[in-house]
């Protein structure tokens, strides 16, 4: 995994070394299939961007679908995380975990798109909720940037039909 640091600010690279082969790899899959839903999603890459497309599905109490990756932010004072994306016009969730289970709470920010437009969305750490299975939870810590162990995009909130988020750009800065 790499970053790269500019002066106060980090780039993640989002597929982590474009010369590798496997390099989409190393985003992982989550999707309602591991509650019997059907949804089902993929990571790619087109023209250097990371693309999250998939379909979600409704049946069988389905209904998300979701990427995810490791990272290591360096202990960095991060005060701010800018996104540059191009949706589809559907909402989406940023969702960060401090630990590096695949199953537990997260904190997670919706984040609305415009059909085939770019968009650069700052998050501050007093944006984020702590959620499980989503659901918001009674206690509501605020989150520390430097403590992120996981980054991933989900869409949920019976957004049914297929869906296409294209991702140019995560940024931490402080």
């Amino acid at each position: 995994m790499t970053t790269k640091q500019l002066s106060s600010l980090f780039v993640f690279n989002l597929l982590f070394a474009t010369t590798e082969a496997n390099a989409n790899a190393r985003w992982y899959v989550v999707n309602d299939s591991v509650m019997g839903g059907i949804s089902n999603s993929q990571v790619l890459q087109d023209d250097g961007n990371l693309v999250f497309t998939g379909n979600v599905s409704l049946a069988n109490n389905g209904g998300f679908a979701s990427i995810r990756t490791l990272l290591d932010v360096k202990n960095q004072n991060i005060t701010k995380i800018v996104l540059r994306v191009k949706g589809d016009g559907q909402t989406y969730q940023l969702r960060l975990r401090t630990n590096e289970y695949m199953d537990g709470a997260a904190y997670t920010r919706s984040f609305s798109t415009t059909k085939s437009e770019w968009l650069n969305i700052e998050f501050l750490p007093e944006d984020f909720q702590l959620t499980y299975r989503g659901r918001l939870l009674e206690q509501q810590p605020t989150i520390s940037f430097k403590e992120i162990k996981q980054l991933g995009f989900m869409i949920a909130g019976k957004q049914a039909g297929e869906f296409r988020l294209e991702i140019g750009k995560i940024e931490f800065k402080n």
